[in-house]
């Protein structure tokens, strides 16, 4: 569900609700007036650019950096003012912070000093057991590999059973090729703990795969907090589209009775984010998927391709000097300068006044 900054909801019954908060670094706002909830077992991401407050954020939220204005309630109560070891949360920094002189199981038994004796053991195992690291307990983290490290920082913060875990780009570092089998790794086990989670990251590939809501945070405010869905095919504003997906924002005009004018001809407009007045200007959204490639009436020059496995990405110029983009599966070869045919296919007319 949509929610904004105004809007967003700070009920009791929410494990974490953040409330018109805001921070500030060396007396520069770093961001204000940030609102939003998130429900016991859900995961969500902030997704943002450098620079736009995503960290200091999280830090706020887990009392690592002061709030200069609004509250961080959990479990319906006022954590604001509350030290970090009285929040009971989890946070996995980006740098790990693994103890170089505990072995794996020494990381992971850290946090329960005041567990029994054989409580902790079982944990220790079942962790090791679920993350992967079985026959790992008593190596020292410099004797294991990036993801090895990965998974103990991730198993350790989780030992203690916290109902919120924080993660600060805690994949960043890791190579391409094993930085998503971790990041799905570590959905499922989080859903099989029923823990929530807050994941930064600037990757919006990341993002979508790991979260169930998703808040895009630019200039230092929270732009839209929604799945991720509705934010690449119903975008709050023309700066949320400009930055989740590829897509371009082509001026239009409304025609009355729903219709707009585009440079594909009339389209109908939705009664919500489509309906422009008679007359009335605004900027249209075209997404590469709402782009059939080799079909319809239209005519385009192929001016730049980028191969992508099954699918390629197709830049294209109307003959008004219009420039496109279009996805089409990669058996379907077209040579750059060649000619081609498309057609518009729009699950949602997404216009904004200009």
């Amino acid at each position: 569900m949509q929610t904004t900054p105004s809007t967003a909801p700070t009920t009791a019954t929410s494990l974490l609700a953040v409330d018109r908060l805001a921070a500030a670094h060396e007396g520069r706002r770093v961001f204000e007036d940030v609102s939003f909830t998130l429900a016991r077992g859900e995961i969500a991401a902030l997704l943002g650019p450098s620079g736009t407050g995503k960290t200091t954020l999280l830090r706020v939220i887990a009392g690592l950096h002061p709030a200069a204005a609004g509250r961080v309630l959990l479990r319906g109560v006022d954590a604001t003012g509350l030290p970090p070891e009285r929040r009971g949360l989890g946070f996995v920094f980006q740098d790990l912070a693994l103890f170089p002189h505990r072995d794996v199981a020494g990381n992971l038994d850290f946090g329960l000093a005041h567990w029994p004796r054989a409580e902790r053991e079982a944990r220790v195992a079942e962790l090791l057991a679920r993350t992967g690291l079985e026959g790992l307990a008593g190596r020292m983290p410099h004797e294991l590999s990036g993801g090895q490290q990965q998974r103990v920082a991730l198993a350790r913060s989780l030992a203690p059973r916290p109902d919120l875990l924080l993660l600060d780009e805690p994949l960043s570092s890791l190579d391409a090729d094993l930085r998503p089998r971790l990041r799905d790794e570590l959905r499922a086990l989080l859903k099989v703990e029923g823990t929530a989670a807050l994941l930064v990251t600037h990757d919006q590939d990341e993002a979508f795969a790991f979260a169930d809501t998703v808040g895009v945070m630019l200039g230092g405010r929270l732009a839209q907090w929604d799945e991720g869905y509705a934010l690449y095919h119903q975008p709050s504003s023309a700066e949320v589209s400009r930055f989740v997906g590829d897509g371009r924002l082509l001026p239009v005009h409304g025609l009355g009775e729903g219709r707009i004018g585009t440079p594909f001809g009339p389209l109908e407009g939705s009664s919500g984010m489509g309906g422009l007045p008679e007359g009335g200007e605004g900027l249209l959204l075209v997404r590469p998927d709402d782009l059939v490639l080799g079909e319809g009436e239209i005519e385009a020059t192929l001016t730049g391709l980028v191969f992508h496995g099954a699918e390629s990405m197709h830049r294209l110029q109307l003959d008004d000097g219009t420039e496109l983009a279009a996805l089409a599966p990669s058996h379907r070869r077209f040579a750059i300068g060649q000619r081609v045919r498309l057609r518009p296919d729009f699950a949602h007319v997404v216009v904004f006044p200009r």
